[in-house]
């Protein structure tokens, strides 16, 4: 019904892979297995997910690349007909209809990464998911994440309101992860968020398998 991400970064993609001509070896493709979560009102699933892992082209051992592909599906049962504009109360206050983010229901889909962290079920269960943001995605072709040493941070895809019950897509393809700035191990792990406003505010949240980026 709508809507769909393609990202630039294929033939980006194909060149630096080029590129590395004769040091093949040290790419890795991760294939990703499905995942469904089903919440109030909304069910959600994920299919087709993979990341290609290069070294980064700054060659500094600090660096890595993760080209990552994947499609996710939100079959929305109902959800009363949204604005997208902020919800605001009596005399310009906060609404109270519990979205944090808009008068809409919403959509957003995107990737944890976490420098010599575990993002693990027992992680996000410990509380990890407190920093997932439900406002903006910053899609591109290329998104550079800088990130140290026990650190842990939230990359948008992509992101939309949802105004009224339907089927939703998004599907990405080979957009760039540049992991800069972490000497030791780094994981990352696929994460989507739908929230449904009115009287019975919902957020279900479905992640993927966590794999490593070297």
């Amino acid at each position: 019904m709508r809507k769909m991400l393609a990202a630039t970064a294929m033939a980006t993609a194909a060149a630096a892979l080029a590129v590395a001509g004769g040091t093949a070896n040290a790419d890795t493709f991760v294939p990703l297995p499905d995942g469904e979560k089903a919440g109030p009102g909304v069910v959600i699933k994920r299919v087709a997910e993979s990341a290609l892992i290069s070294p980064s082209m700054a060659a500094n051992g600090a660096g890595r690349v993760a080209w990552v592909s994947g499609t996710v599906l939100a079959e929305v049962a109902e959800t009363p007909k949204g604005d997208p504009r902020p919800w605001v109360g009596g005399a310009g206050n906060p609404g109270t209809n519990n979205s944090s983010t808009h008068g809409s229901s919403r959509i957003n889909t995107g990737y944890i990464v976490g420098c010599q962290v575990s993002i693990a079920d027992n992680a996000i269960s410990a509380g990890l998911s407190g920093g997932i943001s439900t406002t903006g995605a910053n899609a591109s072709g290329s998104i550079g994440v800088k990130i140290g040493p026990g650190e842990v941070k939230f990359v948008g895809i992509e992101g939309f309101d949802i105004i009224e019950k339907g089927n939703y897509h998004v599907s990405y393809k080979d957009v760039e992860l540049q992991i800069q700035g972490c000497a030791g191990y780094a994981q990352a792990r696929a994460y989507t968020v739908v929230e449904i406003i009115g009287d019975n505010y919902s957020k279900t949240t479905l992640y993927g398998a966590p794999f490593s980026i070297g």
